[in-house]
């Protein structure tokens, strides 16, 4: 059972939704339809900036990831983000989540970006350890301001 990686479809919107749903209960995040509204319309649209690629396998969405290009003024350079990325439970392990980061980095060596970058929760053991393999930590931390 390999695992496709391709471009987000109009026709991908309810298996989409699934899994961005289960990305935010898993990081805890409320969401309501008009948020996904929201999102789904940004993925769409080429003003925005966002992306999106999908993970399939045996004709199911199974996971994505959500990127965008950022720039980084110190070194006059664009990378990349990748703001969200989400496998099903039932298909951890099945090689998507870095068929999905491989998608991006392509993405960005095309581009020419200077990295691709990513945050995640300190407990979430299990995607770090997939991280820990393929790229590396930095020491920076992270700090929010809520507005």
């Amino acid at each position: 059972m390999s695992v496709t990686i391709r471009p987000l479809d109009l026709s991908d919107r309810s298996a989409w939704e699934t899994l961005f749903q289960g990305y935010a209960a898993f990081y805890g995040v409320p969401q309501t339809p008009p948020m996904r509204d929201t999102v789904w319309g940004w993925l769409h649209d080429p003003e925005h900036g966002s992306n999106c690629f999908v993970a399939e396998q045996d004709g199911k969405l199974i996971g994505f990831t959500h990127y965008r290009p950022f720039v980084s003024t110190l070194r006059a350079i664009t990378n990349g983000f990748l703001d969200d990325l989400f496998v099903d439970p039932n298909a951890r392990g099945s090689g998507a989540a870095q068929a999905l980061i491989d998608a991006v980095s392509a993405v960005g060596r095309e581009k020419g970006w200077g990295v691709i970058r990513w945050i995640t929760a300190e407990d979430n053991y299990r995607a770090r350890s997939v991280y820990d393999r393929i790229a590396t930590r930095t020491p920076w931390v992270t700090y929010d301001i809520k507005l």
